[in-house]
C-alpha cells in the first residue's frame, strides 16, 4: 500500500513537471527540434534586448534571440535564430523595441527599403548597412522608460517656462504695458493730425502728376506724328533711296579700304628695297652735310657760287657788248 502511494506521488510529480515544461514551451512559442537559420544583426546598442527574446515578422513570432555579443568597431551583434521555412524580406533589417509596458523586448524583422517614422532609427540602419552586407543592419527604438523620462523633462521645462512667464508679467510690467498703449494711442493721434496737414501737399502733388501725364500724352502724340512721317517717307521710296546711297557709300569705302590694304601689302613687299633707298639717301645727305665727295664740296664750298656768279656777270657783259659791237665778233660777207 505504501509503495503504491509512492508510485502515485512520483507519477503525479512527473506529470506536473511535464505540464510545466510544455506550458513554458507553449508560452514562449518555441519550436522544439527545429534549429533554423542563424543570422547576426549589427546594432549600436541593443537596449534591454536579451537572449531568448522573440524575433517577430509582421507581429508573428518567427524565431528567438540566441546570442548577444560585442562586435568590432563599437558595434553590438545579436545572433537571431530564425525558424525554417520563414519567408524573409528581400533586404531584411532588424528593429529592437519594447514589446509591452512590462519591460519585455523583441527583435522585429522589417524591410530595409520600407520607410521609417523615426529618423534616428533610419540613421542607425544606414550606418550599420555601410559596414557590410554580411550582417543585417539593426536599430533600437527607445523604450517606455526613456520616453517617460523624456516626457518628464519636457514637463519640467514647460513648468519652468510658465514660472518665468508668470514672474515676468508682474504688476510693474502690466503698468508699463498700459503706458505703452497710451503712448501708442497718442502717436496715432499725431499721425492723424500730420496726415490732415499734408492733404493740401498731396493735392498739389496730384496736380503735378496730372500735368506730367498731360505732357507725356503730348509727347506720345508727337512721337506718333514722327512715326507717321517716317512711314510716309518709307512709302514714297525716300527711305529706300537713302538706304541704297548708304549701301553704295559703304561699298565704296570697302573698296577704298581694300585698295589701301593692297598698297600697304605692296609697300611691305618692297620694304627691303625702300629701306636700302632710304639708307642710301641718308648716307648721301650725311656726306653732303659733312662736305665729303663732289656734291658735298659743291654744297659746302661757296667758291663755286662766287665763280658761277662772276661767270654769269661776265656772260651778261659779253652779250651786251655783242649787241653794241656785233662787227667786232661777227663778219658778214655776201660775196
Amino acid at each position: 500500500m505504501k509503495g503504491r502511494d509512492e508510485i502515485i506521488v512520483g507519477a503525479t510529480m512527473l506529470l506536473t513537471f511535464a505540464l510545466i515544461v510544455a506550458g513554458a514551451i507553449w508560452m514562449s512559442q518555441a519550436r522544439v527540434g527545429q534549429a533554423g537559420l542563424l543570422r547576426p544583426a549589427r546594432f549600436r546598442t541593443v537596449g534591454s534586448l536579451g537572449v531568448g527574446n522573440p524575433v517577430v515578422l509582421r507581429g508573428v513570432r518567427v524565431g528567438r534571440v540566441q546570442e548577444i555579443r560585442l562586435g568590432t568597431g563599437e558595434w553590438v551583434e545579436a545572433v537571431l535564430q530564425i525558424y525554417p521555412d520563414v519567408a524573409l524580406p528581400a533586404n531584411p533589417a532588424v528593429i529592437a523595441a519594447s514589446a509591452s509596458l512590462f519591460g519585455e523586448w523583441q527583435a522585429g524583422i522589417v524591410s530595409f527599403d520600407d520607410p521609417l517614422d523615426d529618423p534616428n532609427a533610419r540613421r542607425d540602419l544606414n550606418l550599420a548597412a555601410e559596414e557590410g552586407s554580411d550582417v543585417w543592419p539593426g536599430a533600437t527604438l527607445p523604450d517606455i522608460g526613456q520616453l517617460t523620462a523624456q516626457a518628464g523633462r519636457i514637463a519640467t521645462d514647460i513648468a519652468s517656462f510658465s514660472a518665468r512667464i508668470e514672474t515676468a508679467f508682474d504688476d510693474e510690467v502690466v503698468r508699463n504695458l498700459q503706458r505703452s498703449i497710451r503712448d501708442f494711442s497718442e502717436t496715432a493721434d499725431h499721425i492723424n493730425d500730420f496726415a490732415g496737414d499734408q492733404t493740401a501737399v498731396l493735392g498739389q502733388v496730384a496736380s503735378d502728376v496730372q500735368q506730367t501725364s498731360s505732357a507725356m500724352s503730348e509727347m506720345s502724340q508727337s512721337l506718333a506724328r514722327t512715326m507717321t512721317r517716317i512711314d510716309a517717307a518709307t512709302a514714297s521710296g525716300q527711305l529706300d533711296t537713302l538706304m541704297g546711297s548708304a549701301a553704295q557709300i559703304s561699298q565704296d569705302l570697302s573698296s577704298a579700304v581694300d585698295d589701301f590694304r593692297s598698297v600697304l601689302a605692296m609697300i611691305q613687299s618692297k620694304e627691303e628695297s625702300i629701306g636700302r633707298i632710304f639708307g642710301g639717301a641718308d648716307a648721301l645727305f650725311t656726306r653732303m652735310q659733312t662736305g665729303e665727295g663732289t656734291i658735298g664740296m659743291l654744297v659746302s664750298d661757296s667758291t663755286l657760287y662766287i665763280e658761277t656768279y662772276q661767270a654769269i656777270a661776265e656772260l651778261r657783259g659779253l652779250i651786251a657788248d655783242i649787241k653794241e659791237n656785233p662787227r667786232r665778233y661777227f663778219k658778214f660777207s655776201v660775196f
